[in-house]
């Protein structure tokens, strides 16, 4: 059964007669501040149709966490209220009364603002109790990213929250997935994205970013990407394991010796013995570290864009980190659940130094694309509009949306109210350049066709110009574009997004930088790979390839590429030439091959080298036979003509067919004898020619302990465009160590 999704109320023609909203912001912590801040910013700057009190209670009025309430005296707001809530102790019974003594002094702050919305952030127990409050007040509630998963107790007070607010603005689409199926009204839910990254999308690139690094880090010696940020919290369902991670954490440091700035935990049960831990090992006096209680926002972003890594457990390192493309290694249990970009590797059962110590030399120094999972940097504006558009004389009570219980339909439908996760492809080949909206589940929506320039800056101003139309398009398709996948020939560094050199069929197009234009422009996150790599990857996600660990793809067309899959990864090599399959050597008199050697692979079994024997046979007049109609004057000759004259009883033509069968065999024995795959996928025009002799070639050829292996033909039409597509719709897969 369909639920249709009310329109709000439209403003009252006349402004005037509509009075100010009175909106109160509560913050309890730096980290919520943060959030915050930039809505207290709009509000303010709006007189007219808001009046803002602001109320300052829990961990911003303690000394030990920096007395961060200044900061927000420092950004001009009027503090209404001052509301020392925390009870000393850091652990759990200190938590419970904290809520308690919060309860205790909330009502007479209420009553005496008299809010019509009360604004409250996030899942921390002093929200908690903010929202209590205000509910059992009769005072409407928003609250800023509900329906998140993060895997630890917060997730409950989280949710609590939620059931308690009236109004709901997060942050991602699962999100408000999770607000619909906890059965929250749709109407009174809104889809605006993470407060922080209007702030830090637009300030994260200043001139002064070095001088704030050198002064946080202490040293004037310290360099862009070769520091450490470290922020752990303890986990209250676990206080004990999230202390041993904190000082398996500090011990990996000190060993990786980086130059790191570790902040203090927050004020959870568990902190008091993690801050003794820290000081036990006398970091604060070390010469590699600065421990620091509190870091503005502002400053905050500029360390954590320019980080050479982040870790601990903190949510910034799997939120706001991501949007630089900052690698994080996320510690334990307390993220679990959320959704990441790339740049985050877990170590979730770090139980040793060595294995954190790992995930350090993995990370450090890397740069990822930039994910915007969490936000635009357009959140605020959408909050804003929400508020007004809330009607104060509507009944407070609010009503959940329970899904009909019936045995025929036990389930909602809201797919008309969701759009399609779906990612932009775009495969450049030798002679067409093509673009196409495919969806999760491999469907291509919709697919562009043109002919592929001769010049660098035709071909990129074509890209954008048909990536730009398919955006427009997906919109009215109703897919949400989470990125854009490029395949191309040549070799091609995936980490850096550049081509390094290119086939002699695409000019132009070695050493290219391709992520940077297309992402600057298209503000999207932008994957690049080899189109032999993108086929492995698109049987891997869509084809025979799914579930197989290990496995190789060869593409047969004009060319011979491949991809090889092995532990489940695609293969690159040290100098990104792994998987150059064509250019395996299967003689050492061969043909001459395009890449300047002879006797490889796609000298004999490419379709530009059928069709130069082809031409040969055709020159020799020994290409015609009985059955074939003869070629017009002006038909170039192809392999086709080679292919229809061996199957209508050519010997010539057939032994042509026939080396090409056997080099190509050859050429994967030696890949079996090599990398041991479990499946050889053949892909391309070719690929059903070639089937039945590489089998044989197998089967003669080939070790006992290879010759039982599989060989089939690609069922995908479009593996390039296919696996060009998987590189985008697989970066929020969360990577395990």
């Amino acid at each position: 059964m369909q639920r249709t999704r009310e329109k709000p109320e439209k403003m009252p023609e006349n402004n005037k007669a509509r009075k100010k909203l009175r909106v109160c912001v509560a913050t309890c912590n730096r980290a919520d501040y943060s959030k915050l801040a930039p809505i207290m910013f709009g509000i303010k700057a709006q007189p007219d149709e808001f009046e803002l009190e602001v109320v300052v209670l829990g961990s911003h009025l303690i000394d030990d966490y920096g007395n961060t309430f200044r900061m927000i005296e420092q950004d001009d707001f009027d503090i209404g209220s001052k509301l020392h809530t925390i009870v000393r102790g850091e652990d759990e019974a200190a938590m419970v009364e904290s809520v308690g003594l919060a309860l205790v002094k909330l009502p007479d702050v209420l009553h005496r603002l008299r809010p019509d919305v009360l604004v409250v952030h996030g899942d921390r127990f002093d929200a908690l109790a903010l929202a209590t409050a205000a509910a059992l007040m009769n005072i409407r509630i928003l609250h800023l990213e509900g329906g998140e998963v993060s895997g630890t107790i917060d997730d409950s007070i989280r949710h609590a929250i939620s059931k308690l607010a009236h109004y709901h603005a997060c942050c991602t689409r699962s999100a408000e997935q999770h607000l619909i199926a906890m059965c929250e009204d749709h109407a009174r839910i809104l889809l605006a994205g993470c407060p922080s990254y209007d702030k830090l999308l637009a300030a994260h690139y200043r001139d002064d970013y070095m001088d704030i690094i050198k002064n946080w880090l202490g040293s004037d010696h310290v360099k862009e990407h070769d520091y450490i940020v470290a922020l752990q919290h303890p986990v209250t369902t676990d206080i004990k394991n999230s202390i041993k991670i904190y000082e398996l954490m500090l011990d990996a440091l000190i060993s990786f010796n980086k130059r790191t700035l570790i902040l203090f935990p927050n004020i959870d049960a568990g902190s008091k013995e993690m801050v003794r831990v820290m000081r036990k090992k006398g970091v604060e006096q070390h010469p590699n570290f600065r421990a620091v209680k509190h870091v503005p926002f502002e400053q905050f972003i500029q360390l954590v864009c320019h980080a050479g890594a982040m870790i601990g457990n903190s949510s910034c390192g799997v939120r706001e980190a991501g949007a630089f493309g900052t690698p994080v290694i996320n510690l334990g249990s307390r993220q679990t659940g959320r959704e990441t970009g790339e740049n985050v590797l877990h170590v979730r059962d770090a139980d040793t130094q060595n294995k954190i110590y790992h995930a350090l030399e993995l990370q450090f120094g890397k740069r990822y694309p930039c994910s915007k999972i969490y936000g635009d940097g357009n959140a605020v504006p959408r909050i804003l509009k929400f508020l007004q558009t809330i009607d104060l004389d509507e009944p407070l009570q609010k009503t959940f949306c329970f899904p009909p219980v019936k045995e025929w339909d036990i389930s909602q439908d809201i797919d008309h109210i969701l759009e399609t996760q779906s990612a932009l492809a775009v495969d450049l080949g030798g002679t067409n350049l093509r673009v196409a909206i495919v969806s999760m589940t491999g469907k291509i929506v919709k697919k562009y066709t043109q002919a592929n320039p001769k010049t660098f800056e035709e071909r990129i101003a074509l890209i954008l110009k048909m990536c730009k139309e398919a955006l427009s398009d997906a919109v009215c398709l109703n897919c949400r574009i989470l990125g854009v996948g490029v395949s191309t020939g040549g070799r091609v560094n995936p980490q850096e997004g550049v081509v390094l050199h290119s086939t002699k069929l695409i000019q132009e197009w070695s050493s290219i930088d391709i992520r940077t234009p297309l992402s600057d422009a298209l503000h999207l996150p932008v994957w690049v790979d080899n189109d032999g790599n993108c086929a492995a990857l698109a049987e891997k996600k869509f084809g025979h390839g799914k579930g197989v660990e290990n496995f190789v793809t060869i593409i047969t067309g004009t060319g011979i590429g491949g991809g090889i899959i092995q532990h489940n990864e695609l293969v690159h090599g040290s100098t990104f030439c792994a998987a150059e399959l064509g250019h395996i050597m299967v003689s050492l008199d061969g043909p001459e091959c395009m890449c300047g050697s002879r006797g490889c692979i796609e000298a004999y079994a490419s379709g530009m080298a059928l069709q130069r024997e082809a031409k040969r046979l055709h020159d020799e007049d020994v290409l015609k036979v009985d059955g074939i109609t003869d070629m017009k004057n002006n038909e170039p000759v192809s392999a086709v003509h080679l292919i229809n004259a061996a199957r209508l009883g050519n010997s010539k033509a057939d032994a042509v067919l026939q080396t090409a069968g056997m080099a190509l065999g050859v050429g994967i024995v030696n890949i079996l004898h090599m990398v041991n795959p479990s499946l050889v996928i053949l892909s391309g025009v070719l690929a059903s020619h070639y089937q039945s002799p590489v089998q044989q070639v197998i089967e003669q050829r080939a070790l006992p302990s290879a010759r039982s292996i599989r060989v089939l033909t690609s069922d995908l039409e479009e593996p390039a465009l296919m696996g060009a597509a998987s590189m985008v719709l697989d970066y929020t897969t969360r990577r395990l160590y």
